[in-house]
């Protein structure tokens, strides 16, 4: 099982990103490792942990609005899944990414890494997604992925 937990920031950043997300209520995405902490790429420090792709302690989130999304999938996809994010530590978070929204950026370049286009890349990279995603080249935001996820009939909303 791939577990997601999308979270609604604060910061203008977020506002912005939920904007451009035409309201999804959530401006990042992280993937629930099996010892709970979270591995993401995020744009600020958070407890000690620098920017860009990192793993960083479930209590970051602290009582930011969430929601888990467990995608089913085969020990294969969810080993390939892992591996491939394992992979992107220590990469720089995607400055361009919000940006990239107006301006346009391949959201599969693996040089830095916005949230979403982490996570989406890695779900299309495992064969998460039995079809190739439909999305402008220049965005994959959190609202997106949802819509992208939920799009399959068998994703468990929680």
């Amino acid at each position: 099982m791939i577990t997601l937990q999308f979270l609604r920031g604060t910061g203008w950043d977020s506002k912005l990103i939920e904007w451009f997300g035409h309201g999804a209520q959530f401006s990042h995405v992280d993937s629930i490792l099996p010892d709970g902490s979270l591995l993401g790429s995020r744009s600020d420090v958070v407890m000690g942990v620098p920017e860009g792709v990192q793993i960083r302690p479930a209590a970051y989130v602290g009582q930011q609005k969430t929601l888990k999304i467990e995608l089913p999938s085969t020990p294969e996809q969810e080993a390939e899944y892992y591996l491939f994010l394992n992979d992107q530590l220590g990469k720089p978070y995607d400055k361009r990414g919000i940006i990239s929204f107006i301006t346009g950026r391949n959201w599969q370049t693996p040089d830095a890494w916005f949230c979403s286009e982490l996570v989406g890349t890695g779900l299309v990279r495992c064969g998460w997604f039995p079809h190739p995603l439909t999305t402008p080249t220049n965005k994959l935001d959190p609202a997106g992925l949802i819509l992208a996820i939920s799009a399959e009939t068998n994703v468990n909303l929680s």
